[in-house]
């Protein structure tokens, strides 16, 4: 009786588990390959659960994402931070323009060696590679900067859309190589350093708490700056999947797993709090 019973219910759960993937809603991102296209594979059969079917599309550039949820051929995106997003926004009619709604992690930008190992060893006239998106220049030139390489104009901040003519002071000369964001770890061995993204550096294989020579501080105004979201068209920004993306993807199992995967080489860093149990 006791093995009936036991195969009544094993038969019982796989016709709910059935009816569940069938009556679920699909629900497709767009995303980056590490660690946004990573994280959203480890949430699927919890979002399942919950009667959200997620199909994942895979983007390696930067500009497609955006357009894309905007027209309709994605529910939302998962691959950029504030300020990419208000550059986009300020570029686009309104009803092309698109909101954040859920903070999911941080990566640390870094300054990596390529021909060169140290910071100390930069000599007149090095080339440094930079990412050429508008929000993502600033940020590496403002980390560039940090280093004490270069100077900005004072009015430039996180939200500037800063260019190698915002330069007021560069004492070695240095040359900014504007790339895009997906080519400048290839092209380490053609410059003396590189400000990587943390989701290409880690993607090329190098740690961002072991290799880079200078990263953002996680917990100073960067990790709240350049918190990575999931951004959705404004219709869209109190559906009911975006609820339950935000209770699987703010959750302590996605919290743990973002800050252990050994992947992720230190570059990823939850930007949420789960909050404690109720006693």
């Amino acid at each position: 009786m006791k093995h009936l019973k036991k195969a009544l219910v094993l038969v019982l759960a796989l016709v709910l588990a059935s009816t569940t993937a069938l009556a679920a809603e699909k629900v497709i991102i767009g995303a980056t390959p590490v660690p946004h296209l990573v994280v959203l594979e480890f949430i699927k059969e919890d979002l399942l659960a919950l009667g959200f079917e997620l199909e994942i599309q895979e983007f390696t550039e930067y500009p497609i994402p955006n357009p894309a949820t905007a027209a309709g051929d994605l529910d939302a995106n998962y691959f950029q931070h504030a300020p990419y997003l208000n550059a986009y926004n300020a570029s686009v009619d309104e009803k092309e323009q698109l909101v954040a709604v859920i903070g999911v992690h941080y990566e640390p930008y870094g300054i990596y060696a390529g021909t060169k190992s140290n910071l100390d060893e930069l000599a007149e006239g090095d080339h440094i590679a930079v990412t050429n998106d508008p929000s993502n220049e600033t940020r590496a030139l403002l980390l560039l900067q940090e280093a004490g390489i270069i100077k900005l104009d004072e009015s430039i901040t996180a939200d500037s859309s800063a260019t190698k003519e915002d330069i007021i002071e560069n004492p070695k000369n240095v040359v900014i190589d504007e790339l895009n964001a997906e080519l400048i770890p290839l092209a380490l061995p053609d410059v003396a350093f590189a400000v990587i993204n943390g989701n290409y550096a880690i993607g090329a294989g190098l740690s961002p708490a072991k290799d880079a020579l200078l990263l953002e501080a996680a917990d100073g105004e960067s990790g709240k700056i350049y918190t990575n979201y999931v951004v959705v068209r404004p219709e869209d920004e109190n559906a009911l999947f975006v609820e339950a993306l935000r209770s699987v993807l703010q959750s302590q199992k996605t919290y743990d797993f973002i800050l252990n995967n050994e992947d992720f080489k230190g570059g990823v860093i939850p930007a949420f709090t789960v909050p404690a149990p109720a006693n």
